[in-house]
């Protein structure tokens, strides 16, 4: 697959659209024929960054907007999870394993760690008040060259 192909999902921000957002991705990537692991990693890192947003970045409130843009270039899959919420005060902090601002929620804190682990890179871009958006990067090994 040489030519770019992408796709554009909007939806509120309602924590039973979580699963929605992670099939939706999941069912788009499988273009390029990932491994049944590079799935689950995708599936997991769009569950993560739309979870973020609902509870972070809208604190629940249904009333927002989750944005995903997933892209396929050659073998490559770029993911782009965006909000309007309430920004991160301090994403070095946010970043720490471990480290929630919702201790509350028994929330694990582990959200950036495993998006980081799992794609092969991650660029957090956020502004108190505007939002967050988390644009991630992954290279789909070709199952032909698993087998050769």
């Amino acid at each position: 697959m040489s030519e770019r192909n992408f796709m554009t999902l909007k939806f509120a921000s309602r924590s039973e659209n979580e699963s929605f957002a992670r099939v939706t991705v999941a069912a788009f990537v499988s273009q390029l024929d990932p491994t049944l692991d590079e799935l689950t990693d995708i599936k997991t890192v769009v569950s993560e960054a739309v979870t973020n947003s609902i509870i972070h970045g809208y604190d629940n409130r249904p009333d927002g907007v989750v944005t995903i843009t997933a892209e396929l270039e050659g073998d490559t899959v770029f993911i782009t999870v965006t909000d309007e919420g309430a920004g991160i005060e301090d994403l070095d902090l946010a970043k720490q394993p471990l480290y929630t601002s919702k201790p509350e929620l028994e929330r694990s804190g582990m959200g950036f760690t495993i998006m980081e682990n799992f794609m092969d890179a991650i660029e957090v871009t956020t502004a108190l008040g505007t939002g967050t958006t988390i644009r991630m990067k992954k290279r789909i090994e070709s199952k032909k060259a698993l087998f050769n």
